[in-house]
This record gives C-alpha cells, structure tokens and sequence, in this order.
C-alpha cells in the first residue's frame, strides 16, 4: 500500500535541503528504490518535503540512510505524517 510522508521540521533551510540532496547522491540514493514522489516546499528558512513511497517499508529503509545525513548537517527531522495514500491524479 502506497504511503503519503509529510516531514515539516522546526527549521530547515533550502541550503541545508540542497545538502541533504547531495549526500543522496554521493550515496547513491538520490532516486532511492519505492519512492514514487518527492517535494520540498515552503520558506527559505522553513522548507518542508512530501513524499510518496510505494510502502512503508521503502521509506523505512531508505530512512537508515537519510537519518544520519540529516543527523550530520543538523537538521532535527521531527516525527513525520505517514498516511495511506487514497488516491493520485498526476
């Protein structure tokens, strides 16, 4: 079952998102297996991302690798919103 993931972290800066994006891919995981979406949106100073994910256990996985690397550039990720995605229109 597909998943909706909304991260909004207290503060997190379009700087210290691109980052995260690089250390993605210095990974290897800029385009990480089970995620179907990804948007980073808002302020500056204040981005928030959605995600969607084929399955819980995708972005679980894939949440091993991005922790650390948020962790690293002292982004306080929070607890996300998961949610069952009910429907998609691209």
């Amino acid at each position: 079952m597909a998943i909706g993931v909304y991260f909004h972290p207290g503060s997190m800066t379009t700087q210290q998102y691109d980052e995260t994006l690089g250390e993605l891919d210095a990974a290897g995981l800029a385009r990480p297996a089970g995620r179907v979406s990804h948007t980073c949106f808002g302020p500056a100073d204040k981005v928030m991302i959605f995600d969607v994910w084929e399955s819980q256990q995708a972005f679980e996985e894939f949440g091993k690798a991005l922790m650390p690397i948020l962790q690293k550039l002292g982004v306080d990720a929070g607890a996300p919103d998961v949610m069952e995605i009910h429907n998609m229109i691209f």
